[in-house]
């Protein structure tokens, strides 16, 4: 093993990302325990991030896409809750304001924003936090994106790449621009701020211009940390250059560690320490004091489901497989010579596990209620059951730290008040915060405008 995959001598680094306030699952605002309302209710988001500050959470995580995709087939939220916050600067402003230490970090574009704009809502958020903000920094590959900005047709993926160095590069030199001893707010002498210590960024690319200086002083972090999202060649060589987090997608340990050297390897290619890249893997959760209990739960979340959604899953299933299950009875297990049959589809790496929990006599309903079909890979179990995953992956090198996704607002707490316990037991994290903003959580060393 790489001496960058040994995680022998390491804690593991907790995110939670709290999608719209319901948790993970789009059906999961019907539970009689959630808040139906919590889409618009600013104090459930704080309430939920007091709650995971309480579990010494490292960050919260807020993915965004500005246009109304990702609750269903084509943005559909009749039923099912949206995937995205109203607007994240916003929200998470107010959330600041009542924590005192969880990293607060958020999706804003690279292709549709301008950078002083963006450099002066971050920095400013920054401050308000007291150095807990972190900018995941993403190019926008949404076609409704580009209709709600007019802008249409959406920029390649070559140009949307381009555009991010710049946009990542002018907001870090605008971010520089006021000198990190500048603000002295002198009483006796009269001098608020030393101007020579304010630069211009001066910044003239392709796609981004700039002047400045942005009249903003550094945080306690200096400035924030930026992330990434997105296994790309393009996206592991933006990482390599800026990012002190990535946000992963895999579903097995074996592309966990081969996406995680990517990642480091990219960093020494661009001469930086490859610890300085933190990976964070996403894994759904629903946790339960028995593995039914859990189970159960997922199945009332398949109840919620009209018919027709849920015929659509059970024909997902069965192209995953490779059996026809429409036909068959749906609780109960497969008979063995179809059970025999099962074969993990190779271009959807999710099928694997559908085909064990097949072998392994589940009913297909069961099969579907274990999210075989979600985004992330799912664990559906004990507190214990959970731990055991989060504890295989981090020993085996397969990442940094994980994005917890859990299915409901009361799985938030559940992961906090059953979870957590179990993992600071195990010694796999730690009892408290070592330090007091989003650079110290993440172990990455402070920085201020662009990297020399």
């Amino acid at each position: 093993m790489n001496e960058y995959l040994d995680n022998s001598n390491k804690q593991i680094k907790l995110a939670i990302m709290f999608v719209t306030g319901y948790g993970g699952e789009g059906y999961s605002w019907r539970f009689n325990d959630s808040n139906p309302k919590a889409y618009t209710d600013i104090n459930a988001y704080i309430e939920l991030a007091k709650l995971a500050e309480q579990g010494k959470i490292h960050m919260l995580f807020i993915a965004d896409t500005p246009a109304m995709v990702g609750a269903g087939v084509n943005g559909d939220m009749a039923r099912k809750s949206p995937m995205f916050v109203m607007e994240p600067m916003t929200m998470l402003a107010a959330v600041a304001t009542h924590t005192q230490k969880i990293g607060l970090v958020a999706t804003y574009s690279t292709t549709y924003n301008l950078p002083y704009n963006l450099a002066r809502q971050l920095k400013t958020l920054d401050l308000i936090s007291g150095g807990r903000v972190g900018w995941n920094a993403v190019t926008t590959g949404t076609r409704e994106v580009a209709y709600n900005f007019g802008t249409s047709p959406l920029p390649d993926t070559t140009t949307r790449y381009e555009m991010a160095d710049e946009m990542v590069e002018a907001v870090q030199s605008l971010w520089g621009s006021f000198g990190e001893n500048a603000y002295i707010t002198d009483q006796q002498t009269g001098e608020f701020i030393k101007m020579d210590q304010l630069t211009p960024a001066n910044f003239n690319g392709q796609y981004y211009q700039t002047q400045g200086p942005l009249p903003i002083p550094p945080s306690p972090q200096g400035q924030p940390p930026i992330f990434q999202a997105g296994p790309s060649f393009e996206g592991v060589e933006m990482a390599g250059k800026f990012a002190s987090g990535v946000y992963a997608n895999p579903f097995t340990i074996e592309e966990a560690r081969h996406y995680r050297n990517l990642l480091k390897q990219s960093a020494i290619k661009y001469g930086r320490n490859p610890e300085e890249i933190n990976m964070f893997s996403g894994f759904m959760v629903t946790v339960g004091d028995t593995y039914e209990e859990a189970l159960a739960r997922r199945h009332q979340l398949l109840d919620f489901m009209r018919k027709d959604a849920f015929d659509g899953q059970i024909r997902y299933l069965s192209a995953m497989i490779g059996i026809n299950l429409p036909d068959l009875n749906l609780n109960e297990p497969l008979p063995k010579s179809l059970q025999y049959q099962a074969t993990p589809n190779p271009s959807d790496p999710r099928s694997l596990r559908a085909v064990e929990l097949i072998k392994q006599g589940l009913s297909p309903r069961d099969v579907l209620a274990n999210g075989v079909i979600n985004y992330h890979p799912v664990v559906v179990g004990t507190p214990d059951d959970v731990a055991d995953f989060i504890e295989e992956w981090f020993k085996a090198g397969a990442t940094d730290g994980f994005s917890i996704v859990p299915e409901s607002q009361k799985g938030v707490k559940d992961f906090v008040e059953k979870v957590v316990p179990v993992l600071q037991k195990r010694g796999l994290y730690h009892l408290d915060y070592e330090g007091n903003t989003l650079r110290e959580h993440l172990g990455v060393p402070k920085q201020y405008g662009v990297r020399k």
